[in-house]
């Protein structure tokens, strides 16, 4: 019998990554109204000091698999631990934008090893039977992050404007936002520590030919009798792997003998493991896990979490209130993850990833419809709102604007970009019609819709489609393309809100949202249940082919 406490114990630390990543990508959303003005960013410098982090993440993701699959599993999860602890410091004291910047890319480093090593751990280490609830458990934790982020920015806002000695003298008042950044260094030191008690990958010991240390923590995974079978048939799947390893390991004993430095012939045998990731037999799992990575991302998931305070702004609740409603997409984003780690392995993934997408089209028209019929007509308190200038804002008085686009522009030629910049939220608050509620109700499904489905079902897939030998090298390359469009998504939507609207963004991220559904329908299996062995001979190898296999 697996030894249940065991295996949620090692899942649960090895997902603190996952935490880290939530909090370290979504504290962000309450930071950006600070630093905008504070820096005097431009809305490409703003969409830039979120996806900077992407950025780097993307170039983590890219090599940490490779990585652990030479150095291991648990050294690069250390690694991540490090660089995080190490951004919130250098973040919290950021001088200057470029300074931040910098600090939030060492992030992206941690961000993007943990996001791909750590699933792929627990899914090397859980039974089959509860592989999808524990892998699950890193997609929880990046929830969880995203709503302590979304709660304690609140908080600490509410204690900016505290009248009390101490929340001044702690710098609370001057600058909330490095208090914002900076919290983060307590739960990075809490992952360091943690892992200490998480033992290697049995799966990545085996692929060392380290049988007898790989015996002894299977066993304590999946049972005594089961270990023994499950490492028989890793064995048994790998045997012409093994053998050709061994011929492999022979000639670069040779060749180092003859004078060939390592790094030359590591970078070989990388090239190697990349022509047998996009051999024939492949096609189907990589095409798989790119289209899901790309449609996890191009639904404009991050965009909500990174702005969500500014997309409640442009419904016209205020800046306090956008913090709430933050605070409740967190919440949601939290009881929807748990839903899905009761369903995941019950239902499967397929059904998951079909209801998920097909309320995913629904909200993402919602919000696009409901942002679609707003109207902004600026009452006489206007010119009351802005510090200084406001009287450039008279001849606006009265006059109706039927999209958020020509608004913002008519503000910006009134009274200058920067105070535009500055105002925009109590203008927008003073000026719009529309219901506000139909907004609320579109993103919490959007994110009800997500947590069930993409966010944690994505992880999974990536976990188990992709055979023992190149493993990390395949969760790195389908990280990468979904990191890249993460990347992209955050650096655009300010843009995209500026030069489109609300309510063209939404409509795109709907419309990607129902190609992604079709995809699903058409293309993506069914995996729960079974051993990452039995997936790779029903997905992978095909009758009288081999992982060895002509590249594409």
């Amino acid at each position: 019998m697996p030894n249940r406490f065991y295996v949620i114990r090692t899942a649960l630390i090895v997902a603190l990554g996952g935490f880290l990543m939530g909090f370290d990508a979504s504290v962000i959303s309450g930071v950006v109204g600070f630093i905008e003005t504070e820096f005097a960013l431009t809305k490409a410098q703003l969409g830039f000091s979120v996806s900077s982090l992407t950025l780097t993440a993307t170039l983590a993701m890219l090599v940490s698999g490779p990585l652990s699959d030479r150095f291991g599993r648990r050294k690069i999860l250390f690694l991540a631990a490090t660089l995080y602890a190490i951004s919130a410091i250098a973040s919290a004291l950021a001088p200057s934008f470029g300074f931040l910047v910098a600090a939030r890319m060492i992030g992206g480093l941690g961000v993007g090893a943990s996001l791909i090593i750590a699933p792929l751990y627990i899914a090397e280490i859980a039974p089959p039977a509860m592989r999808g609830q524990m892998v699950s458990f890193n997609q929880l934790n990046i929830v969880i992050g995203i709503t302590v982020a979304f709660f304690t920015n609140f908080l600490i806002l509410q204690l900016a404007d505290s009248p009390a000695a101490w929340a001044q003298s702690l710098g609370l008042t001057d600058g909330p936002w490095r208090w914002m950044l900076g919290l983060e260094t307590l739960p990075a030191i809490l992952y360091f520590v943690g892992l200490f008690f998480v033992p290697q990958s049995p799966r990545w010991l085996l692929m060392q030919g380290r049988r007898d240390e790989a015996l002894p923590i299977m066993k304590m995974a999946v049972g005594g009798v089961a270990a023994t079978q499950e490492i028989n048939e890793i064995e048994q799947s790998t045997a012409q792997e093994r053998a050709e390893q061994a011929e492999a390991d022979a000639r670069i004993q040779k060749r180092l003998q003859s004078g060939t430095p390592r790094a030359w012939i590591w970078a070989e045998q990388l090239i190697g493991k990349l022509k047998t990731l996009f051999s024939r037999p492949m096609w189907l799992v990589l095409s798989i896990g790119a289209v899901i990575g790309i449609v996890q991302q191009a639904t404009g998931i991050n965009a909500v979490f990174f702005y969500a305070p500014t997309i409640f702004e442009q419904s016209g609740i205020g800046t306090d209130a956008s913090f709430v409603q933050a605070i409740f997409v967190g919440v949601i984003n939290l009881v929807f993850t748990l839903l899905a780690i009761a369903l995941i392995d019950r239902l499967g993934r397929r059904p998951l990833l079909i209801g998920g997408l097909i309320g995913i089209t629904v909200a993402m028209g919602l919000l696009a419809y409901g942002f679609g019929n707003a109207t902004y007509t600026l009452g006489p308190d206007a010119p009351a709102i802005v510090a200084s200038g406001g009287d450039g804002l008279t001849p606006l008085i009265g006059q109706t604007f039927d999209n958020d686009v020509a608004f913002k522009t008519a503000l910006q030629d009134a009274i200058g970009v920067a105070a535009a910049t500055e105002y925009e939220a109590p203008l927008i608050t003073s000026a719009i019609t529309m219901n506000p509620m139909l907004i609320l109700i579109g993103i919490l499904g959007f994110v009800a819709s997500f947590a069930v489905s993409l966010g944690p079902v994505m992880w999974v897939l990536f976990s188990e489609l992709f055979p023992n030998r190149i493993r990390g090298l395949a969760i790195s390359f389908v990280g990468l393309i979904n990191s890249a469009v993460s990347f992209g998504v955050q650096q655009l939507f300010p843009v995209e809100l500026a030069a489109l609207g609300a309510a063209t963004t939404f409509a795109i991220f709907g419309a990607i949202a129902a190609a992604g559904l079709v995809f699903v329908v058409l293309v993506v299996p069914e995996t729960k249940g079974k051993s990452l062995e039995e997936l790779e001979a029903q997905l992978v190898r095909t009758p009288g082919s081999s992982l060895a296999a002509t590249p594409v």
